[in-house]
């Protein structure tokens, strides 16, 4: 299995040429040994992180608002990516020769591209909440039921995974091994037979269909929430530490998923359109940029649930096997970080540093980070 790319599109067995740049790569052990090294530190990041974020979203974090169910979702998806890479990075230090049969390449390779884009759609459904709690508390509190958002967000969640599984679903009706004489290897999901799709019209619709609703709609959506969200906050009289540092984490999460995410699919349209019409290939510069689309699995942990005073409190508390009093868990429902059900609105009254309508009812609650 190779992560989530779209690899090279080649002709059938008895038409495959290899070009030099192709066959360097393939070789190059140098190349191997460095992803594979970045692909165990993330493994063991995104399992130990994300392991933890499970435990504390399921068992310790209540209520179970939207917000805490697409980041349960969220963390599944980067589990997921996590429980994948292994086998990758067998796949890899063995020279790029599958040995565990097709149906094993083409699930893994499914498990992949699944959870690598559901994630961003998660990522996009928890700006969108975010946007929704700041820029329109009221409406989304008067118009929205508590019951009902959270029914919309287990729906959502479903819809994401539909979608994504209808948009790749070639990838579940091929083999994608590949055997590659010269170099006596068979390849999973490094190349594929052009004959997968029955035109070029086709490919161009399957890879317009990835990068248009899988990554640029749902970017262009996240940006313009925290965008939002950023000026929002930036326009509020108040200059407290909360603010900034609520602002700062906006615009981190903005970062990382556009450098995360951004690199490898321009690359794998570029690539894409330069293999299918013009027999040109930027593979290697495409395959490097899938370990910045791995990282982001390791580091979302960090973004949306350790940057939480809370969250961190509980971890503390769970570490040391004391479980958190009455008046903690109180607390904890009450008062949850910029990155968990806190800006659910609709739930609660809007924060001080957000509103000033509520700023009398509401006069002790602010963002904790």
């Amino acid at each position: 299995m190779r992560s989530h790319s779209l690899p090279l599109m080649m002709g059938n067995h008895s038409e495959l040429k290899l070009d030099n740049a192709t066959l360097a790569l393939l070789n190059s052990v140098n190349t191997r040994i460095t992803i594979s090294v970045i692909y165990m530190i993330v493994t063991v990041i995104n399992l130990v992180g994300n392991g933890l974020s499970m435990w504390l979203l399921i068992f310790h974090t209540s209520p179970k608002t939207p917000s805490i169910i697409f980041m349960i979702n969220l963390t599944l998806t980067d589990m997921a990516v996590g429980v994948a890479l292994p086998f990758q990075i067998a796949y890899q230090l063995q020279g790029y020769h599958w040995t565990l049969g097709p149906t094993m390449c083409s699930v893994l390779t499914l498990v992949f591209y699944t959870n690598m884009y559901c994630s961003i759609l998660t990522m996009m459904a928890i700006g969108i909440v975010r946007y929704l709690g700041i820029i329109l508390p009221m409406r989304y509190r008067d118009k929205v039921g508590t019951g009902k958002k959270k029914s919309i967000a287990i729906i959502s969640c479903f819809l994401m995974w539909g979608l994504v599984l209808c948009v790749l679903h070639p990838l579940m009706t091929t083999d994608l091994t590949f055997y590659i004489p010269e170099l006596k290897i068979t390849t999973c999901f490094d190349m594929l037979k052009k004959e997968m799709l029955p035109s070029k019209a086709a490919w161009a619709t399957f890879l317009f269909s990835m990068v248009f609703f899988l990554f640029l709609f749902p970017f262009c959506v996240t940006t313009f929430c925290y965008v939002r969200v950023i000026l929002k906050l930036a326009k509020n009289s108040q200059k407290t530490t909360q603010k900034k540092r609520a602002i700062r984490l906006v615009i981190v999460v903005l970062l990382v998923f556009t450098v995360c995410f951004a690199p490898n699919n321009i690359l794998l349209l570029t690539h894409s359109v330069l293999k299918l019409f013009y027999d040109r290939s930027l593979y290697m510069a495409y395959k490097l940029s899938l370990c910045l689309s791995c990282l982001n699995s390791c580091l979302d942990p960090f973004i949306y649930y350790f940057a939480c005073k809370e969250f961190r409190q509980k971890l503390r508390k769970l570490m040391n096997l004391t479980s958190l009093t009455s008046v903690d868990s109180m607390k904890t429902k009450q008062k949850e970080s910029f990155y968990s059900a806190h800006f659910d609105s609709s739930e609660r009254e809007h924060t001080k540093v957000y509103s000033t309508a509520y700023r009398e009812t509401e006069s002790e609650e602010e963002i904790r980070v």
